[in-house]
């Protein structure tokens, strides 16, 4: 692609998450919403492979799917309540199709199926921007129509993905697919914390996108595509690979680094609601995505390849 055609279409991208952060009328955040769709669409089939136009075709559909539920629910409350503003949205049933509608758009767990599919068609950089950058508009209709969201489906919403991303996890060994997981996983933990305390998942969504930018740019240095590649990582930069296993770390939320911090933050203000089992269910949860995080952090720094089996076999 052109750098000049690359360009615009990255333009356009950041235009339409702006116009969706920006906007205070429905349709304008829906104009954004699809702006921001139909930019990354030809970033994604840039391969001209069969792989990353099926990934390219899912993406598409799912979010078109997901916007046209945004523009139905905030229909139904326009002809219910007579405003089209974000942030009056009151009558109860548009309030439960968009939350579900913004689950699909962001790749909250039932949801979820479209994501790892998506960014194992496309390349670490595409991947990147769909795991960051279109993040962005979603949670930012979240933030404003926080206040009349049923807390309970973003509760449920949260613990499922949670739970579905430390599960699915364990046995991916293409990079992509597992940091696919980890955003679904750490998307559950905004969610959670959405309806309670706001700023955290501000803070959270924050921390999650310096982490995984910083950890996908060492994937894009070391080409590393799946476990077995993260390997060699140390023969290309020794430094780089004590970096990614920090990062690795990190995500996973162990305690002096980063990531614990919102971990910690979101556990507290679910105790502090006395949702308990709730919060022991989540902290759960973080444990099996802790475990594919160590076994990307033991193949990066603490094996010498070829020897990156962890088993003696039987024969």
């Amino acid at each position: 692609m052109s750098p000049t055609i690359y360009t615009i279409i990255l333009s356009s991208l950041a235009t339409g998450t702006i116009v969706t952060m920006t906007s205070f009328h429905w349709l304008m955040a829906w104009i954004g919403l699809e702006l921001n769709t139909l930019a990354i669409i030809p970033v994604i089939s840039t391969l001209h492979h069969p792989r990353s136009t099926e990934a390219a075709t899912k993406y598409f559909l799912t979010q078109a799917a997901a916007s046209a539920m945004i523009l139905f629910s905030s229909m139904i409350n326009a002809w219910n309540t007579g405003t089209w503003d974000i942030t009056q949205m009151s009558y109860a049933p548009s309030n439960i199709l968009l939350s579900l509608a913004l689950a699909l758009k962001l790749g909250l767990a039932p949801a979820h199926f479209w994501l790892p599919e998506v960014l194992q068609g496309s390349t670490l950089l595409t991947a990147l921007i769909i795991t960051t950058w279109q993040k962005l508009a979603p949670m930012s209709l979240i933030y404003m129509t926080m206040n009349n969201l049923p807390s309970t489906i973003l509760l449920m919403l949260g613990l499922t993905s949670s739970a579905i991303g430390g599960w699915s996890g364990l046995n991916q060994t293409q990079t992509r697919k597992i940091m696919a997981y980890s955003s679904i996983a750490h998307l559950g933990w905004m969610a959670m914390i959405a309806s309670i305390m706001s700023n955290i998942m501000i803070m959270n969504l924050m921390v999650y996108w310096m982490m995984t930018t910083a950890l996908f740019t060492s994937l894009i240095c070391s080409k590393s595509k799946t476990i077995q590649d993260t390997a060699t990582t140390w023969t290309t930069s020794p430094t780089l690979a004590i970096i990614m296993m920090l990062l690795l770390l990190s995500l996973g939320g162990l305690p002096p680094l980063t990531g614990f911090l919102p971990k910690w933050l979101v556990l507290e203000e679910l105790i502090m609601q006395n949702l308990i089992p709730m919060a022991t269910a989540m902290a759960m949860s973080a444990l099996l995505s802790l475990f594919f995080y160590l076994r990307l952090t033991y193949t990066t720094t603490l094996t010498l390849p070829p020897n990156t089996l962890q088993m003696k076999f039987k024969w």
